[in-house]
């Protein structure tokens, strides 16, 4: 059984192949900023992401034929529950038109969809970033006409809350869970009997700041911030680009950080510190409303590698509860994960 897995970012295109749980291959191909800049839309950039990702096939002497099982990452489209859905017509033009927002993801179903139907197949995205779940009383926001959303980075955490219920032999449907994926952008959630029915809104103005994502404000300052004659895309692109660390430290990288903060720089441990702290209070605060009851805090993404970041979290969130670490983003390993459980009956497919 050989599983194609596609996650499209905005300079690179993650592919990978598994066979039988085992990855028989894997790149990061990367793609020239500047001449990604001539692609009017991301749909056009389809024949070129294609383009590699059968190159990388033929690299490793792998047919395109041989492949059983084609997912792609999950894009920006409606609120979703969990699961793994087939890109059907409806779910295709979603992400073709960029319906509700652009982001490369939204290119991961279309280039799963594209290849798999050389071989008249069918394709596939699980747990995009708009997997909603919440419990009511989590979507008030404080203020009426605003609401809080689901955006998050539900692929990986699904996919470690449900190896962590496979290592701890309980299922994930009885188990009370924080999840905090730690990466260029933050989410921290609650998973409580398989749902999760509260996090941050990783994207845009929600939870603790992170590499590039300004996380919440207090909003009178932004308001006059923005002034008397706003550029609402400016903003936009601020709060969710180029926001948190990178607009204290003009980086996003924090292994950069830490190699600031070995040399001495202040600044660069005050900011990281202040990063640390956001992300302990919100698991406190999500461990606040689970009344203690709690089986683990999971932690996860690129971030968990920086013990610059991982040791005093530890230390802030000790007390409470089980922490275990699964550093890495695992995407390719999640989509797959997913695959698998379709192809060997143990899940279905959803339609969009």
């Amino acid at each position: 059984m050989r599983i194609l897995t596609i996650n499209p970012g905005s300079t690179s295109t993650k592919v990978a192949v598994f066979e039988t749980k085992k990855r028989i291959a894997k790149a990061t191909i990367r793609h020239n900023s500047t001449e990604m800049l001539k692609y009017e839309s991301l749909a056009d950039q389809l024949p070129m992401r294609q383009k590699v990702i059968v190159e990388f096939l033929h690299e490793y002497d792998i047919e395109l034929s041989t492949i059983d099982g084609f997912i792609g990452r999950g894009g920006l489209v409606r609120p979703l529950k969990s699961g793994l859905y087939r890109v059907n017509e409806t779910l295709e033009q979603t992400l073709r038109h960029n319906e509700y927002g652009h982001h490369a993801s939204n290119l991961g179903g279309l280039i799963a969809k594209s290849l798999a139907s050389k071989m008249g197949k069918e394709a596939y995205i699980a747990d995009p970033v708009v997997v909603d779940e919440l419990q009511d009383v989590a979507r008030f926001s404080g203020l009426n006409g605003v609401e809080r959303r689901s955006i998050f980075h539900a692929l990986n955490q699904k996919a470690v809350a449900r190896k962590f219920s496979e290592e701890v032999n309980i299922e994930y449907d009885n188990l009370q869970l924080i999840v905090a994926h730690l990466g260029g952008g933050i989410s921290v959630g609650y998973h409580k009997n398989g749902r999760v029915v509260d996090v941050n809104n990783a994207l845009d103005g929600d939870g603790p700041m992170s590499p590039e994502r300004s996380g919440a404000l207090p909003v009178s300052g932004v308001i006059d911030l923005m002034g008397d004659n706003p550029d609402v895309e400016s903003m936009k692109r601020m709060v969710s680009s180029y926001g948190g660390m990178f607009s204290y430290l003009n980086t996003k990288d924090c292994e950069e950080v830490s190699d600031m903060i070995a040399e001495g720089r202040r600044e660069a441990k005050r900011v990281m510190d202040a990063m640390v702290y956001q992300i302990a209070k919100e698991i406190g605060a999500l461990y606040a409303t689970t009344k203690g009851d709690l089986d683990a805090i999971l932690l996860t993404g690129g971030l968990a590698y920086n013990q610059d970041v991982i040791q005093p979290l530890i230390e802030m969130i000790d007390h409470l509860g089980d922490i275990h670490i699964y550093s890495g983003e695992n995407e390719l390993e999640a989509l797959a994960f997913n695959m698998q459980a379709f192809l060997e009956g143990r899940i279905e497919a959803k339609e969009y």
